[in-house]
C-alpha cells in the first residue's frame, strides 16, 4: 500500500469502497498532472501564437496609420508651399497685382483677392484648370480682386507653363478685366 495524503492506494484488489473512491480520485490527479505537464507546452505555444497575432495586428494598425498621417502631410506640403501648387500660384499673382501700378490707379491701395464663392458663403477657392500642351504642364487660374475705391471688381485671369529646365512654373499671362465701369483690360505680365 502507498500513502497519498490522506488516501490509501493499494496496488492490489481493493478491500473497502472507501479505498476505492480515494483510487478514483487519485488517478484523477495523477491525469490531471500528467496531462498538465504534457499539455503546458502545447497551451503556452497556442497562447503565444495568439499574442503574437495580436500584436502583429496592432503593428499593422499603426503602421497603416503613419502611412494615412504620412499622405496627410504629403498633400498639405504640395498644396501650400510647393512652386507648382495653385495656392502658391494665386498668391504670387496676387502679388503682382497689388504693386502694379495701374491696378493701384484703378482699385485703390488696399487690394484684396478671393476665389470662387462656395454654398457656405466663404471665397477661397481659386479656380483653376490643368492641362499639358507640347508635353509641358499648363495651369491656368482664374480668381477676383477688389480695392478701396467702392464697387470697383476685377476678374483676373493667369496662366503658367513648367520650365522644363528647372521644373517650376512661369507665368505666361496676367491680366484683369475691369468688372465696373469704365471696362477695359489691364495687362500686367504677357510672355507669350
Amino acid at each position: 500500500m502507498r500513502h497519498y495524503g490522506s488516501c490509501y492506494w493499494n496496488t492490489g484488489i481493493f478491500s473497502s469502497p472507501k479505498m476505492l473512491s480515494c483510487r478514483l480520485i487519485q488517478e484523477h490527479l495523477y491525469k490531471k498532472v500528467l496531462l498538465s505537464k504534457i499539455l503546458t507546452p502545447v497551451l503556452f505555444f497556442s497562447i503565444s501564437v495568439k499574442e503574437a497575432g495580436r500584436d502583429f495586428t496592432y503593428f499593422i494598425v499603426v503602421l497603416a496609420g503613419i502611412g494615412v498621417t504620412g499622405g496627410l502631410f504629403y498633400v498639405i506640403f504640395k498644396e501650400l508651399f510647393s512652386s507648382s501648387s495653385p495656392s502658391k500660384i494665386y498668391g504670387d499673382a496676387l502679388e503682382k497685382c497689388r504693386s502694379h501700378p495701374e491696378i493701384i490707379g484703378v482699385f485703390g491701395e488696399s487690394i484684396k483677392g478671393y476665389g470662387e464663392a462656395t454654398r457656405r458663403g466663404r471665397r477661397q477657392l481659386v479656380s483653376h484648370i490643368e492641362y499639358i500642351k507640347d508635353g509641358l504642364k499648363h495651369m491656368r487660374l482664374k480668381f477676383y480682386i477688389e480695392g478701396s475705391e467702392p464697387g470697383k471688381r476685377g476678374t483676373v485671369h493667369v496662366e503658367v507653363k513648367e520650365n522644363p529646365e528647372r521644373g517650376k512654373f512661369e507665368f505666361r499671362y496676367i491680366f484683369v478685366d475691369v468688372d465696373t465701369y469704365p471696362r477695359r483690360t489691364i495687362v500686367i505680365e504677357d510672355n507669350r
